[in-house]
């Protein structure tokens, strides 16, 4: 068993069914069916794709992706996600890491196509524009890579500034599948409503193939702004399921009057729900509100609060069945319920490491469990804390940004001599990054031109909310930059 066959079980099965809302469009499983076949045919036959060569998919949320992913897992091809948010630099290292040949894009991205084209010459795009609303399924001997085989490349941000390509096989999403639709007990009659980027392994996962393989619907929403039009398509379309997360959530909670909504379960996943949110939404909503976690190398979830109770304030929850989770030392030695270390995940769930990193594969995998780098406890009743993330991370909108990505380009702005960038709340994306910067000696520099020349560089979600210009950034006896001293300074006003 593959993601493809396993789709393709599903979707005979269910080829009746709407499997994709968009709108006041219905695109039922067989219209998924013949246009993933469609996409295998052509990726075979026209672009040369043969088994275990990357593919990516590089697209804004669209009725589409699901026909996609399985279009090229039937090809026998390797997934290779691009965050659209991404300037072209960005986007080019990633083609360049996996040695992609094969883009699937879309017209909106035209202008960064011919910046991506005139740098990696050997790229060929395939716009999502060529693929029939409908086709037949003729794709009778599609590739069959085992369960084993590698399935996509999820790109995840490192402290080197670098992104990683966690390789996730085709064993891992179905494991991560089967986990999740027992403890949240979905079956073909749920309808999940997809607001955020496809792209992201929330939604990758728990957003679409999730509901796919289980013949349930998805409810692709084209904006989430205005929040009453988003509302009124769940009532519309009789969405059950919303996986969002946490400020979409707090967004809910300063309505002028609870909305009756037919959902039955939300999940919070991507970032820290604050216990006052969950609070506010419990008081105002008769729906489970459950927080999960997990990082993108378990495909990604880990645990969640079970549905049925008891959920506990605060906590990421349980391991979902058939996942092993701990806490250890630096040493690897378990600890006692109660203590803090670091969180650690063990199942079939784990990736098999980063592509072509050997190095940052063994600081992670260590003798069979997948070290996260977030610290935390387990309570007595087994239950999982967060009390500190990835040194340094920030969580804008759910996604992770890396200080260290952005210092570096900091540091190419002429006249800069020392820079840090840390993350404040922001009740809106959860955090935002800011910058501070010490110039040259008898330098003078500009705001806003050093945030544009960021911009030029990096996805506008990275990109310093402000800067604070001092004579010299604090160190300790060892010359590191203390960002918690810097988190005590006087903020400027936001731009």
């Amino acid at each position: 068993m593959n993601l493809a066959t396993a789709f393709v079980a599903s979707a005979e099965k269910n080829s009746r069914r709407p499997a994709v809302f968009w709108g006041d469009e219905e695109y039922l499983y067989a219209d998924l069916l013949g246009q993933s076949s469609w996409l295998g045919r052509r990726l075979r036959d026209d672009f040369g794709v043969k088994p275990g060569d990357r593919v990516a998919v590089w697209l804004k949320n669209c009725p589409q992706f699901p026909s996609v992913l399985f279009g090229i897992w039937r090809a026998g091809g390797v997934v290779v996600m691009i965050n659209h948010f991404l300037k072209p630099d960005e986007i080019s290292y990633i083609l360049r890491n996996s040695e992609t040949r094969v883009v699937i894009s879309e017209s909106a991205f035209a202008e960064a196509q011919t910046k991506l084209a005139g740098a990696i010459p050997q790229l060929r795009f395939l716009p999502i524009e060529e693929m029939p609303r409908s086709a037949p399924d003729t794709d009778s001997a599609p590739s069959r890579p085992a369960g084993t085989g590698l399935a996509a490349l999820l790109y995840t941000s490192g402290t080197t500034g670098r992104p990683k390509g966690a390789m996730l096989t085709h064993g891992n999403f179905l494991h991560n599948v089967g986990s999740c639709l027992r403890c949240l007990e979905v079956d073909e009659t749920d309808r999940f409503v997809v607001l955020l980027p496809q792209f992201h392994s929330f939604m990758f996962t728990v957003g679409t193939l999730l509901p796919i393989l289980t013949g349930a619907g998805i409810i692709l929403l084209k904006s989430v702004h205005p929040l009453r039009s988003v509302l009124d398509e769940v009532v519309r379309r009789g969405g059950t399921i919303l996986p969002a997360v946490p400020q979409f959530y707090r967004t809910l909670t300063q309505l002028p009057a609870a909305t009756p909504l037919p959902l039955r379960l939300c999940v919070s996943g991507g970032a820290p729900l604050p216990v006052e949110v969950l609070r506010e939404f419990n008081a105002r909503f008769p729906v489970p509100l459950v927080e999960g976690y997990g990082p993108t190398e378990s495909s990604p979830v880990a645990s969640v609060n079970p549905i049925r109770g008891p959920r506990k304030e605060g906590s990421v929850g349980i391991p979902i069945p058939d996942v092993e989770m701990s806490i250890r030392n630096e040493a690897g030695k378990e600890l006692p319920d109660g203590e803090t270390g670091e969180i650690c995940i063990r199942g079939g769930n784990v990736m098999r490491g980063y592509w072509n990193e050997p190095e940052e594969t063994a600081k992670v995998l260590r003798d069979g469990w997948l070290y996260t780098g977030d610290v935390g406890h387990r309570d007595a009743e087994g239950y999982y804390f967060i009390t500190d993330r990835k040194k340094d991370m920030l969580l804008v909108n759910g996604i992770n940004v890396y200080p260290r990505e952005v210092e570096e380009v900091l540091y190419q702005f002429p006249g800069v001599r020392e820079a840090a960038v840390i993350g404040l709340p922001d009740p809106r994306k959860g955090e935002q990054p800011v910058a501070f910067i010490a110039p040259n000696e008898g330098v003078v520099l500009d705001e806003k031109a050093i945030l544009q020349f960021v911009r030029s560089k990096l996805a506008d979600y990275k990109v310093p909310r402000n800067v604070t210009f001092l004579d010299a950034l604090p160190r300790n006896a060892t010359g590191k930059i203390l960002k918690t001293a810097l988190r005590q300074l006087p903020r400027p006003a936001s731009n």
